[in-house]
């Protein structure tokens, strides 16, 4: 899970790709960059840190041009290093070349592998720089068909931006895994990963890229975009975990707002797991918040916030170290005694893995004075790794792979515990936003035949 954001033909395009990265800055906390060009060279920078960290007046005033494409990064293939930051940017007959990428190539090992065979050169570890290489081996004299050709030889999900000196490129894996979408400020187009980049910088949201498709916006000819859909039309499977927890609340994603759907999800659960004796019910924050107020709604339990959240440590599921993810849970939450003081109460969030940060935030909720406490998922059990783009635990550490649900619930140290159903969560998704999505972190129905 990365953020890609990108614009053509505006005179302050790497400002505004700074301001649609800072909006994106859920998706990616490890580094940003951005590349942008005047329409011959390139300007780069890339760092590690928060986009409000990277970024000051003075680079984005270095970073000159009427294009730009930014990145903030999320690791789920390669080490968090300086080379693998992106856009990655390089140089080949082609011309220069800067590339965003949200997802994960699975056959990228094997393509590495072969090419260093035959004196390919790496860069990084990052599986995005097998797409440049195949672009430079592709023999073609155009951007946008080696772009094609590169495409047609890697599997799994991308989402991608291309820059070079002609035209800025928007494509997406046949599949749909990654979001995408695009829209126009003011004569201008521009791209990103998720609909608040465009609500920050005021852009009018035109619709998604859809799976397979090839989006050309030549430099100073607007009228010039083309749409061309060059590969071989797959089922479509977007990840439903996009709904669950990545996206941000406020963002449109496939057709659907976030916030709405996770409130259709909480009341989905009420239905499903309901918890009659309840006082109260509370949200894990901030992803399980929206849940919650449906599973209240539905069960007509009150709402309350029994657990504060500190909004100045970061996002506990993306940090890539288990020891930085156990300090984070225990600066980020805190309990509300007078809330939680000798009630039965439901505890709801949108999802387990490992199940310490739940573990720790039962423990922490009895301290308080909770005396009996019900927990509630509005995800199914998630009991196989993703190689799409979220960078999951190994089967062996989900909680859920190995356990059946009473060793789950003893484990997490709840009165009771109760997940959505893979069929309640379809059920709800499908009706608002249609069918065809990528389940295969909790049913293991992966829709590619290699999983890396």
């Amino acid at each position: 899970m990365c953020a890609i954001f990108g614009i053509v033909d505006h005179h302050e395009a790497s400002s505004l790709c700074y301001l649609g990265l800072h909006s994106l800055q859920h998706r990616g906390q490890e580094g940003a960059g951005i590349v942008s060009t005047d329409g011959s060279e390139p300007f780069a920078y890339r760092k590690k840190g928060h986009v409000s960290e990277v970024f000051s007046s003075g680079t984005l005033h270095r970073l000159k041009g009427t294009a730009a494409i930014g990145h903030t990064r999320y690791s789920t293939t390669g080490a968090n290093t300086m080379a693998n930051l992106q856009p990655l940017l390089m140089k080949s007959g082609l011309g220069w070349v800067a590339v965003s990428h949200n997802g994960n190539l699975i056959n990228a090992p094997t393509i590495t592998a072969n090419l260093e065979k035959q004196g390919s050169i790496f860069q990084s570890t990052n599986d995005t720089e097998v797409i440049i290489h195949l672009m430079a081996r592709s023999g073609q004299q155009e951007i946008s068909e080696a772009l094609i050709h590169a495409l047609k030889l890697v599997e799994g999900a991308y989402s991608l931006l291309v820059l070079s000196r002609e035209s800025l490129i928007a494509v997406r894996d046949p599949y749909g895994f990654r979001p995408l979408i695009t829209g126009t400020l003011n004569g201008s187009r521009v791209f990103a990963s998720e609909s608040c980049a465009f609500d920050l910088i005021g852009a009018k949201y035109e619709r998604e890229i859809e799976p397979g498709e090839m989006m050309i916006v030549p430099f100073n000819r607007p009228k010039g975009l083309k749409s061309l859909f060059p590969f071989e039309k797959k089922e479509r499977k977007r990840c439903v975990f996009e709904y669950i927890y990545l996206a941000r609340p406020d963002s449109l994603l496939f057709g659907e707002n976030v916030h709405e759907m996770r409130k259709a999800l909480g009341r989905k659960l009420a239905k499903e797991q309901p918890a009659p004796d309840a006082e109260v019910v509370l949200p894990v924050p901030d992803s399980g918040v929206a849940a919650a107020i449906g599973f209240a709604e539905e069960s007509k339990i009150p709402f309350d916030m029994g657990i504060i959240r500190s909004h100045y440590i970061g996002r506990t599921f993306i940090e890539p170290r288990q020891s930085t993810r156990d300090v984070g849970v225990r600066l980020k939450l805190n309990a509300v005694g007078p809330t939680l003081k000798n009630k039965s109460i439901v505890v709801v969030d949108d999802s387990v893995v490992r199940g310490t940060t739940s573990r720790k935030i039962m423990k922490m909720l009895r301290e308080a004075g909770a005396r009996k406490i019900h927990f509630r998922v509005s995800a199914p059990p998630t009991t196989h790794s993703c190689f799409y783009g979220i960078d999951t635990p190994t089967r062996q550490e989900l909680l859920a792979s190995s356990s059946a649900i009473e060793a789950v619930r003893q484990f997490i140290g709840c009165d009771t515990i109760g997940y959505l159903s893979l069929e309640g969560l379809m059920e709800v998704a499908e009706n608002k936003a249609g069918k065809g999505f990528c389940h295969a972190c909790f049913s293991g129905k992966y829709p590619t035949e290699s999983t890396g």
